[in-house]
């Protein structure tokens, strides 16, 4: 496991053909993807707490090489409000992408500049290169679709939703980050636009005993599983399991269901910070 500025170092070495992408692990939902020279940051989860059973694989000042920090929900492991100031700092040119619906409000009580914001929302889809300053080439076409957690939470005034899951395209490749999401009706005919090489789904399910504490939750390991069977990526990978006691799941469980009821289908359970890339078939 590579941590801190050998972390950084191994993503900033990692050299990519046309048609691969790169990830690294931080644990939860939180990944570091390289496609092509641009980098981004989803759900990165770095505050260190007691609670955590992962601690933190960075600090945010070590975040110099974002160009996209991508967050889908406003909960403390998704948008770490507490570290995102810091990470504004650490990559002054660094876009933050997030629902449309808490735009204006992250950047009045975060601080950080309305204009290094994009809002995206159910359906919408941005087209961003990466900062010249940055070094990197190219960008990324990010686009959102709504997530279920465990409702869908429309907002009444304005329509828009504040869960979402983003599609990532860049470097010839396509990879679907759900967010904290549960199966709803629509969910598979708005992805199957989409042809995706890389899906990232959580496991750790939901139940009463949890939502009685306010611990929203997921799909369960099946439900993922189900949906990575509809869609057919070239590659699914488990996440949200290894954070919190009290909300886990088991990844073994999911990669067995997987091999018995969708065998084709490839899964791969990460490492915390080991560099997998997908290569092209």
């Amino acid at each position: 496991m590579l941590t801190g500025k050998k972390l950084i170092a191994d993503v900033d070495s990692c050299q990519l053909k046309p048609g691969e992408l790169a990830l690294w692990w931080l644990g939860q939902l939180g990944f570091i993807v390289k496609m092509g020279k641009t980098v981004a940051y989803l759900d990165a989860y770095l505050t260190p707490k007691s609670s955590r059973l992962v601690p933190p694989l960075l600090k945010p000042e070590q975040v110099a090489n974002a160009a996209f920090i991508c967050g889908t929900h406003d909960h403390g492991d998704h948008i770490d409000r507490s570290v995102w100031p810091a990470l504004a700092a650490a990559a002054p040119t660094a876009k933050f992408v997030v629902p449309d619906l808490l735009r204006e409000m992250l950047a009045r009580e975060l601080g950080i500049p309305l204009e290094r914001f994009i809002g995206l929302d159910d359906g919408k889809t941005m087209v961003a290169a990466a900062p010249a300053s940055s070094g990197q080439d190219g960008g990324l076409k990010i686009s959102a679709v709504a997530a279920a957690h465990e409702f869908l939470d429309q907002d009444p005034a304005s329509g828009r939703y504040p869960h979402l899951g983003y599609i990532l395209e860049g470097n010839g490749c396509t990879l679907y980050h759900s967010g904290d999401c549960c199966i709803y009706e629509g969910l598979q005919t708005k992805l199957r636009r989409w042809r995706f090489d890389v899906v990232m789904l959580p496991i750790n399910g939901r139940d009463a005993q949890r939502l009685s504490r306010n611990c929203i939750g997921n799909m369960t390991y099946q439900e993922a599983a189900d949906l990575a069977g509809a869609l057919q990526p070239r590659l699914t990978i488990p996440g949200h399991y290894d954070m919190f006691e009290g909300n886990l799941g088991d990844p073994a469980a999911f990669g067995d269901y997987m091999q018995v009821k969708y065998s084709k289908l490839k899964v791969h359970v990460c490492g915390h910070g080991r560099r997998f890339v997908l290569g092209r078939d």
